[in-house]
């Protein structure tokens, strides 16, 4: 690692300062009159979107001028594959949400060295709570160790498509349908707070949907994983995933697994760049 590079806390601490200030801004635009429009593959993106983001390049790039830059709202620059750390960046994860006036929307941000996730941050600013880890320091909520929370006893919670319910429930596993809540890194966190057994995501999510949440499961000593090749790898050419799955009981992986790759299928891709999945 080169020597100019500062610790990965340090970046963690400049992503939470980054986030809240990020959180204020849109919540300025929040459940407000907004200007929005639907991008070419019919996402929806508002004027938030871009003030926010446009925010962030400048606020994380002017600190950290020799790292890449990846998010949903700025055309993409090929030169960050060049680069050994890259800020990967959602201005506003769950824009319908943030548009419909729900709660749930977040800033998510992460540092990724080398593909992989160093440092990250989820902030949900309308319901206070600010999900950060580093690699090798943990994980926190709100300043406290993350902790999962489950009642003994009581069914899985997992949200999901409507055909993957279908495929989980015909393959028998019992289990109560969870809120699928519009931001796919507050969902994904959810694992990690015990609030869902299992959070998925079909095939099509991309880098800056999960890079944020994925260390911050890792620190809480769960994985996020793409069901048919893995651990997801970061700042590739091609920054979209296939179907996903985080889970907080490892004894749902074989349905739930099983369910998302009968659903969704896995790429054909050559047999040397497919890392499998561990057991």
């Amino acid at each position: 690692m080169p020597a100019s590079f500062p610790p990965y806390s340090d970046d963690l601490n400049l992503l939470r300062s980054s986030a809240v200030s990020a959180g204020i801004i849109a919540s300025s635009y929040f459940r407000k009159d907004v200007k929005s429009w639907t991008k070419d593959n019919a996402s929806p993106v508002s004027e938030a979107d871009i003030v926010v983001d446009r925010f962030l390049a400048a606020n994380l790039l002017g600190a950290r001028p020799s790292y890449g830059w990846l998010s949903e709202e700025t055309v993409d620059n090929p030169s960050r594959l060049e680069c050994d750390r890259v800020f990967v960046v959602d201005p506003i994860d769950g824009t319908r949400a943030f548009l419909r006036g729900e709660d749930c929307w977040t800033v998510s941000l992460a540092v990724v060295e080398n593909g992989v996730a160093v440092a990250g941050v989820v902030y949900a600013p309308a319901r206070d709570e600010l999900y950060d880890a580093v690699l090798g320091g943990g994980a926190r909520l709100n300043g406290q160790a993350l902790q999962r929370r489950r009642r003994a006893g009581s069914a899985p919670v997992i949200p999901a498509p409507g055909a993957v319910h279908q495929e989980m429930q015909a393959s028998g596993l019992t289990y109560a349908r969870g809120p699928a809540y519009p931001s796919l890194a507050y969902r994904l966190v959810q694992v990690a707070t015990g609030k869902l057994d299992a959070a998925v995501a079909r095939r099509g999510s991309q880098d800056w949907d999960i890079a944020g949440a994925d260390i911050i499961l890792k620190e809480s000593g769960f994985s996020l994983q793409d069901v048919c090749a893995g651990p997801p790898r970061y700042n590739k050419r091609d920054v979209r995933h296939g179907a996903l799955a985080a889970l907080g009981d490892m004894s749902l992986k074989p349905h739930v697994h099983a369910a998302l790759i009968k659903v969704y299928g896995c790429p054909a891709v050559p047999s040397d760049q497919v890392s499998h999945p561990s057991s």
